[in-house]
């Protein structure tokens, strides 16, 4: 059922506030011809409710010919920014930008973050950012687990559907996602609530088993039949199962790149207020699956590139996949239990 502008532009003032945004401020709002006008509208409301600047930086989408998807992340690196320097300075001198088109993966987003600048990207439709949206007990709770993980030093998963794979840990940084910035060259996800690092590079081993119920992004896809995939010293190395294994491998094969079997980001979903089952009762172009990535007690891992965090890998190639019923633990002790995250984690 969609909202009314009036509780979208409420979720924008508490946003907005989060992020620490003041009187004066310079705030470019980043479009394509894929934004939410509603998300686009309501946000211009609220950013001159709080006095602040507000600029819209509408760019021609790309990549259109070479995605098998609509999804923003179905073919990433690349972006309107690309070799656009006029458009990188504009949002390098703003105060905040909001990004309303998905600048993920992208080395202009990684200049604009070094500069100073702070980008939070919103780009889930407008229902799921006001019931998500983000609050200072969010933060607490992801930084609380971010100390643990950070602190960790081997990360390991299993399952009862057969899954059993380890991780070394230390080498890159935290991806800290609580749905707002609230410091300067700091990049987040509305919405979001979930913490994930990256594994010290060739250290994923073992295997990793899909089970029914669990999900494929940016394909937005249940799994119907189990896939089993093989880790070895960080990539995967095999993929096996039914159809739904030849699809994805057809999918990644297509990409012509070795590194998008390379492991990616690893962690788990911490938000209370997102739910597995939403992805369901969206088509496939209206979403991008948060719900499915910050699904409290999930394990997300993912595959392909590594480079914005600080890695070399830039594969156009980047596939979530969010996984029920999972044990996580941090050096033997458990965060995740049998899919439930673990008390006081």
């Amino acid at each position: 059922m969609p909202v009314s502008d009036f509780e979208l532009v409420q979720a924008w003032r508490q946003v907005l506030t989060l992020c620490r945004l003041e009187a004066g401020q310079t705030v470019t709002l980043l479009t394509s011809l894929g934004s939410n006008e509603q998300t686009l509208r309501c946000a211009v409301l609220a950013v001159r409710e709080k006095g602040a600047i507000a600029n819209r930086l509408d760019l021609q989408p790309t990549n259109g010919a070479l995605s098998f998807s609509r999804d923003p992340l179905a073919f990433v690196g690349t972006t309107p920014l690309t070799n656009n320097r006029a458009a990188v300075e504009m949002l390098k001198a703003s105060d905040l930008v909001l990004d309303l088109m998905t600048l993920l993966f992208s080395a202009e987003q990684h200049e604009i973050l070094a500069a100073g600048g702070r980008i939070l990207l919103a780009v889930e439709p407008p229902e799921v950012l006001v019931r998500m949206t983000p609050t200072m007990e969010d933060r607490e709770r992801v930084l609380a687990a971010s100390k643990k993980l950070q602190a960790a030093k081997v990360m390991r998963v299993t399952s009862a559907a057969g899954t059993d794979a380890s991780f070394a840990l230390g080498d890159y940084p935290m991806l800290e996602e609580y749905g707002f910035v609230d410091a300067p060259g700091r990049w987040d996800h509305w919405p979001s609530g979930f913490l994930a690092t990256w594994s010290n590079e060739g250290s994923a081993e073992g295997k990793i088993v899909l089970a029914p119920g669990d999900i494929l992004l940016p394909q937005k896809s249940y799994v119907a039949a189990p896939i089993t995939c093989h880790l070895e010293k960080g990539f995967v190395r095999a993929i096996e199962g039914g159809y739904e294994a030849d699809h994805l491998r057809d999918y990644m094969e297509s990409f012509n790149d070795p590194e998008v079997y390379a492991v990616s980001h690893i962690g788990w979903g911490m938000q209370d207020r997102a739910h597995w089952s939403v992805m369901g009762f969206y088509d496939r172009e209206a979403s991008i699956g948060m719900d499915s990535r910050a699904c409290s007690g999930n394990f997300l891992w993912s595959t392909g590139p590594n480079n914005e965090a600080g890695g070399t890998r830039d594969t156009a190639c980047h596939i979530d996949i969010p996984m029920r019923g999972c044990t996580v633990t941090l050096d033997d002790v458990p965060v995740v239990k049998d899919g439930r995250l673990v008390e006081n984690t």
